[in-house]
């Protein structure tokens, strides 16, 4: 009689604990180390375009202007 008991108890076990392993599972990362996750996250970002570059014409402009300073006050004083 003990023996139906005992055996019923331990598959009940097993079943708990294959449902606990399965359960844990799910909670694991799939990197193994933080520079993959920055690395999958970076590139996921440059995909969605986040990381483009957009050139900066402020230099530029600048440069014309200052160049037109120089050319101006060259013709002024000379």
């Amino acid at each position: 009689m003990d023996l139906p008991r005992r055996q019923n108890s331990q598959a009940a076990l097993m079943s708990l604990e294959a449902a606990a392993a399965s359960a844990r599972g799910g909670f694991g990362c799939m990197f193994s180390t933080s520079e993959e996750f920055e690395m999958a996250l970076i590139t996921e970002r440059r995909a969605q375009g986040r990381y483009v570059q957009r050139r900066m014409r402020w230099p530029a402009i600048l440069f014309i202007g200052f160049a037109l300073m120089v050319a101006g006050t060259v013709m002024l004083f000379g």
